[in-house]
């Protein structure tokens, strides 16, 4: 079992920042892959970013390329998601998820944080 839980979220203006944090405990963590969705009000789970075991792969939604920066510190169990030039479509509830051999799927990922608001005001 991985126990995920995210902080860092808030409101901000566009064109402001945030940078979000995935503490995750319970088994090996550096073993897994590890991914940021987010989720808006009425919509499905949406893929963002995520970043390999090894930290030797990144990968991100087209929407945030540019903008967003995944990386990992395995020796703190810790996952981040830098959020730069954010913009009002970036409102939704983020989480983080782990996966042993994950994708951009959500359903990829069987560990999965509660998630925290990010919200972008105009």
């Amino acid at each position: 079992q991985v126990q995920l839980v995210e902080s860092g979220g808030g409101l901000v203006q566009a064109g402001g920042s945030l940078r979000l944090l995935c503490a995750a405990s319970g088994r090996t963590v550096s073993l897994y892959d590890m991914a940021w969705f987010r989720e808006a009000p009425g919509k499905e789970p949406e893929f963002v970013a995520a970043v390999t075991a090894g930290s030797s792969s990144t990968t991100y939604a087209d929407s945030v390329k540019g903008r967003f920066a995944i990386s990992r510190d395995n020796a703190k169990d810790t996952v981040y998601l830098q959020m730069n030039n954010l913009k009002p479509e970036d409102t939704a509830v983020y989480s983080c998820a782990a996966s042993f051999w994950g994708d951009s799927r959500w359903s990829a990922y069987p560990y999965r944080g509660r998630g925290t608001q990010v919200t972008v005001s105009p």
